[in-house]
């Protein structure tokens, strides 16, 4: 296996990854909300708040994973945290899936794009949990 410092930043360069687009996602729907608001069959102020509060919401859910990339062997917690977070998202999103009929077909697509976001986040972020829950090998 990799000596602990390289795998301690390839665990970072994971983190990093699906930081970068969660807070990418938050900040869009925080500027823009106007367009996305129709993906979630929302219109008008309402439909802007609520999209709007769905940016901020991200912009909370991350911090775990902020305190993570910061070192993500020291702050293994925070790491844990954000890949149970990001199991929920993936599981949740699954669920709201099914449970919709087939006459939302924007709602449906706009719920699969964030299950694949959110399960190849949670691959990342298994993946990073990984490499800093291993030991160094001897001589490393």
């Amino acid at each position: 296996m990799t000596s602990t410092p390289v795998r301690l930043w390839l665990s970072r360069i994971l983190i990093c990854i699906v930081f970068f687009f969660n807070v990418q996602c938050a900040v869009a729907f925080l500027l823009d909300a106007p367009a996305y608001a129709p993906s979630f069959e929302l219109a008008g102020a309402a439909g802007e708040g609520m999209v709007r509060g769905l940016g901020l919401l991200f912009l909370m859910w991350n911090v775990p994973y902020a305190v993570a990339l910061w070192h993500p062997a020291r702050y293994k917690l925070s790491l844990l945290e954000a890949v149970v977070m990001q199991a929920i998202g993936f599981f949740g999103e699954t669920i709201l899936q099914l449970g919709y009929s087939a006459g939302h077909p924007v709602l449906s697509a706009s719920i699969e794009r964030f299950m694949i976001f959110d399960g190849l986040g949670l691959v990342c972020l298994l993946l990073a949990a990984w490499l800093v829950s291993r030991r160094a090998s001897p001589g490393a």
